[in-house]
């Protein structure tokens, strides 16, 4: 990981949350981050940390990116929709059914540079009952606002990132069968040629064994040490990807560089600064940052 990281431990930015996500930086020197199970919204300041609300009851607010205008878009994983903030606070549901019916708990998001926004839809906290399409989704929002289905194959998709020339989709599965996934993009937007990049397996456990989260969800007891899930690319092709035991990290061509561990661990992560060279990670209750070599992708092009 020497080639790959600065020296030096992970530094906490921030802390006081229940479970962050969605961790966005902006070019005016902080953070958004989400935390989801307080239905809360922050802007985290940088270096120092301190936390301003932005927006309550934020509908379990997971991934975070901007839209072409600079606008922040969330996806509301509670609420099942994917929605725009304006400038003012007024926020815009951008789309929440899909031929009629209810999105699933839509999860992360990114912006393409023709406008489109593509993003996940699993199945992950919506009980059957309650499950209006029969599967779990890929999706993109068309800049004139058509939804499209992008692929229904997918167990339960999650994070998602493009590599650097745009060819290839990077999807993260968080269950039953832990793995990345990647997509061909086609010319017009489209994804294609679906197939398993790496597998990133849970941590050991009993089979049938469960544990209790601190919101009073019951897990499979394997899925303790983390799950695939948040997911960005840097210049050179590299996926970060947050799993189990860590944030793991290969090469465009799939070998494996390693595991980034953190004091807790991590659901999210967002390159940041103004050389985009500092990793910044969603940790549970906290929100840690380390040095990279190699700046990030850019999540999408900078507010105005």
């Amino acid at each position: 990981m020497s080639d790959i990281l600065e020296r030096g431990e992970p530094v906490r930015v921030a802390t006081g949350f229940v479970f962050t996500e969605g961790p966005l930086w902006h070019p005016d020197g902080f953070l958004y981050v989400s935390d989801i199970d307080a239905r809360t919204h922050y802007r985290v300041s940088l270096p120092d940390g301190s936390k301003t609300v932005v927006r309550r009851n934020s509908g379990g607010a997971n991934g975070a990116t901007f839209d072409a205008q600079g606008r922040l878009v969330l996806c509301e994983q509670y609420a099942r929709r994917l929605v725009r903030m304006e400038p003012d606070g007024r926020i815009v549901t951008l789309a929440d059914r899909f031929e009629g019916k209810r999105l699933n708990g839509t999860n992360d998001v990114v912006c393409q540079p023709d406008g489109s926004l593509y993003f996940t839809d699993p199945q992950l906290l919506i009980p059957e009952p309650e499950r209006e399409l029969g599967y779990a989704a890929i999706f993109r929002l068309m800049p004139e606002g058509e939804l499209r289905l992008l692929t229904p194959e997918m167990n339960h998709p999650n994070g998602l990132a493009f590599s650097p020339d745009g060819t290839k989709l990077y999807v993260s599965n968080t269950r039953p069968n832990p793995h990345l996934y990647v997509f061909d993009v086609r010319p017009d937007g489209g994804i294609a040629r679906g197939r398993v990049f790496a597998e990133m397996p849970y941590v050991p456990a009993e089979p049938g064994a469960t544990f209790t989260t601190s919101v009073g969800r019951v897990r499979p007891a394997a899925e303790r040490g983390g799950v695939p899930d948040g997911l960005k690319v840097d210049v050179e092709g590299r996926i970060f990807c947050t799993g189990p035991g860590g944030t793991w990290v290969w090469e465009a061509d799939g070998t494996h560089v390693g595991i980034i561990p953190t004091p807790e661990l991590p659901a999210n992560l967002a390159f940041g600064d103004a050389d985009r060279r500092t990793l910044y990670l969603t940790c549970r209750t906290s929100v840690y940052r380390l040095r990279t070599k190699t700046p990030g992708i850019a999540a999408a092009p900078p507010p105005a």
